[in-house]
């Protein structure tokens, strides 16, 4: 096999296994931690690391005042409320669960491009939203969710994180940000670090010592960082230049599936036959809007590290 089919190979477990799993690692370290302080020490040291390995392939740090505040604002969108919330939600829904609803996010774009950029929507994309909107419900109407402390009050949470990132996603399509995708990243990352912290201090929350911490929650930290952030926003944007974009998004139904079959054998979350009618009907939906025809004016897929 050809070096850049192994390439090609490895990408794709490292963005349907990694990101996947972002769910299980994030679920396992909010146990322990403040959420936004979690989030915070994650995208710092996943932001410090990029510049490192940036300024060592030799790449240009610099950025422009209008790069820097379009930089910031991605990094609100995507990480820090988009992240920090969902991260904060995780408290209150299981992985499974949290995965699934974040699958709709071609569905969000979709939405937001048809009544921001009053873009048509084609008859698959019509009927993508209709099974997405539908395989909701059937999620978000079992017993067991609705009558579970908090959880409405999580769901509702994660799917205005999932606003965000996908305005987010319209955003950074357009902005003037760097353009070494390393360089771009390393200053959102850095930028939504500096918000997230300060929104922890202004919560209230706890920051508990690295020195008390579980070793299970320092493992779920080292592979977010390592594996959620850093490898797997690398395979990804890897694949985007070697591979057709539908390819590459079918991630958003894969990702979903890693989680729930993850959270079920380590975290020991059930797993009721609704929710698997309720995934196979949002991710057949994510998939007739994935494989719409798309033209010239489309986006590609946006950069969203989980």
């Amino acid at each position: 096999m050809k070096r850049s089919g192994v390439l090609i190979i490895l990408a794709f477990f490292s963005t349907y296994v990694f990101w996947g799993s972002t769910y299980l690692w994030n679920k396992m370290a909010v146990k322990e931690l403040s959420p936004l302080m979690l989030a915070s020490i994650r995208f710092f040291c996943a932001g410090a690391i990029i510049f490192i390995i940036a300024k060592s392939l030799g790449y240009s740090l610099r950025i422009t005042r209008k790069q820097l505040f379009n930089s910031a604002l991605a990094g609100f969108l995507f990480l820090t409320y988009g992240n920090g919330v969902f991260v904060w939600a995780l408290k209150y829904v299981d992985t499974g669960f949290a995965a699934l609803l974040a699958a709709l996010q071609p569905l969000f774009i979709l939405l937001l491009m048809r009544l921001v950029q009053r873009k048509s929507l084609q008859i698959k994309s019509i009927i993508g939203v209709l099974l997405g909107l539908v395989g909701m419900y059937i999620l978000v109407s079992q017993n067991e969710i609705t009558t579970q402390k908090g959880t409405i009050t999580g769901m509702i949470m994660i799917l205005t994180c999932i606003l965000s990132w996908s305005a987010g996603s319209l955003f950074v399509a357009k902005a003037d940000v760097p353009k070494n995708f390393f360089v771009s990243t390393g200053y959102q990352m850095i930028a939504a670090s500096m918000m997230l912290a300060i929104g922890s201090i202004l919560f209230g929350e706890e920051w508990k010592s690295p020195l008390m911490w579980s070793k299970p929650t320092y493992i779920a930290l080292v592979c977010l960082i390592l594996f959620g952030g850093i490898a797997a926003f690398t395979s990804f944007n890897y694949l985007l230049k070697n591979i057709s974009t539908e390819k590459v998004a079918t991630s958003s139904y894969v990702n979903p599936l890693i989680a729930l079959f993850l959270g079920w054998y380590f975290l020991d979350e059930e797993i009721s036959l609704q929710s698997i009618i309720a995934a196979a009907v949002m991710l057949t939906g994510v998939y007739f809007i994935n494989s719409r025809k798309r033209d010239k004016h489309d986006m590609k897929p946006s950069i969203k590290p989980r």
